[in-house]
């Protein structure tokens, strides 16, 4: 709160009106001009921390109250939600989003709480789970303090490192839970990857798991057993009215925690910055899978050590995401319901294990343009072997300006006249020249020429 950048006109309005106070009276009890008080409620002055103190001292005021953009995501948070078709035709930019959100905080949240409440497409957001529990981690930007500070403080008490990390897991549950770790072959789970199984006081793991899923399983176990209170108060936070929504957030939070304690926040993100975010070199450090690794690098928002602001998403053949983790990138390329069929990401199906990389430029479907630096890879689904296991395409993403620092992009031309132009999916998009199209975009109006037929299926207007 000690920024000296903060911007609180609005609260301090409102606090004023609340008290019935004009701004000659409110300044003499701050001690400052009433013309400085004008300028601080129009936003052209900020407030600063003495300032801050004595509102809090003085007026019962309550600093968390400046921090009501975190219930709508912040700037990007309302991006997202301006990005939906039906607001295509305003062109409304990230400067115009700001100015809102400073300008008018009570109405941002009212339009933010209108559009998850049904407004959203399709009105998904009022009624499907995934959406709400995505909703909720996205306006956390995926970062979890206090589990990150758990797993850490865990970590260092394991001692854990590639060699040992799998055994001192297995060492922990039988000490502190009396549970002991048991592969079964797959005639005997065929239908499972993980179960508890208390009577006979074991965790059971599948023999299909490879050894990064097996330690994640684990640490997935211990989070359940050690973070058991904090994961539910966590979970009960956002007041989830459908149970199933609360239950897939509870499982998002100790996949969470087991990821933090397999990549300790400290020492993985010294080893990101040293190596260039080296992925391969990163799996192989930390004994994790890519796809563990790939979420990870979305969650790196730590107050004064914060990584790179990474987007991850993870695909089926049919472009259908089955995750979707914009972090602090602050992205709107995930929030389509389908992909762009020029994202190479669908690629990666064809070169299993290999990492495919782009330079996109993405417009949303309210017209705003931006660059991104994307890799993908397929991972086996649940990290189970197997010929007939599940196959998905995991990308990652972040801004082609940052896109330099990356040990992947070496080599590649990062330059705009080099970036892929794609969009939000034939339905949402109204690129005009797209040979890759397969339907007209909704709201268009369709132009016919029966005289001639040109290079793509649908000519329209907007």
């Amino acid at each position: 709160m000690a920024d000296a950048s903060l911007l609180a006109g609005p609260a301090i309005r409102r606090l004023r009106r609340r008290e019935g106070l004009t701004q000659a009276a409110m300044a003499a009890r701050l001690a400052i001009s009433p013309s400085y008080l004008n300028l601080i409620e129009r936003n052209q002055r900020p407030l600063s921390a003495r300032l801050l103190v004595q509102l809090a001292e003085r007026f019962d005021f309550d600093p968390r109250s400046l921090r009501q953009d975190e219930a709508v995501g912040g700037i990007d948070g309302l991006r997202r939600r301006l990005a939906d078709e039906r607001f295509a035709d305003l062109s409304i930019d990230r400067d115009e989003v700001a100015e809102w959100l400073a300008a008018a905080p009570q109405g941002a949240l009212a339009f933010a709480r209108l559009y998850d409440a049904g407004g959203g497409t399709a009105q998904s957001a009022a009624t499907d789970p995934m959406d709400l529990v995505r909703r909720e981690i996205e306006r956390w930007r995926n970062h979890f303090a206090d589990l990150d500070v758990a797993a850490e403080e865990l970590a260092d008490e394991l001692r854990l490192s590639n060699a040992e990390i799998g055994s001192a897991l297995a060492e922990r549950l039988r000490q502190r839970h009396q549970l002991a770790v048991r592969i079964l072959p797959i005639d005997v789970m065929p239908d499972a990857l993980r179960r508890l199984d208390l009577h006979a006081r074991q965790l059971q793991l599948s023999e299909q798991l490879d050894q990064s899923s097996r330690n994640f399983q684990i640490a997935v176990q211990l989070a359940m057993l050690e973070q058991r209170e904090a994961i539910a108060a966590l979970a009960d936070g956002p007041g989830f009215a459908d149970r199933a929504a609360w239950r897939l957030f509870r499982r998002h939070l100790a996949a969470y925690f087991a990821a933090a304690l397999l990549m300790p926040y400290g020492r993985f993100i010294r080893a990101c910055e040293a190596t260039g975010y080296d992925l391969p070199l990163l799996q192989r450090r930390f004994g994790v899978g890519f796809e563990q690794l790939a979420h990870r690098l979305t969650t790196l928002q730590r107050v004064g050590q914060r990584g790179l602001p990474f987007f991850m998403a993870r695909l089926d053949r049919a472009g259908q995401f089955s995750k979707r983790y914009a972090g602090a990138s602050g992205t709107t390329l995930l929030e389509s319901s389908a992909s762009c069929p020029l994202w190479n990401v669908h690629r990666a199906f064809e070169q299993a294990g290999r990492f495919i990389v782009q330079s996109v430029s993405f417009t949303d479907p309210a017209g705003q343009a931006s660059q991104w630096f994307t890799l993908a890879r397929t991972v086996e689904g649940n990290g189970a072997l197997g010929s007939d296991s599940a196959r998905f395409a995991v990308v990652l993403g972040i801004e082609a300006g940052m896109a330099g620092q990356l040990a992947a992009a070496r080599g590649i031309e990062l330059g705009a006249h080099q970036a892929e132009s794609i969009g939000a999916g034939c339905a949402l998009c109204h690129r005009a020249d797209c040979q890759q199209r397969s339907l007209a975009p909704r709201g268009a109006v369709l132009e016919f020429d029966e005289r001639s037929r040109g290079l793509t299926p649908f000519e329209f207007g907007r």
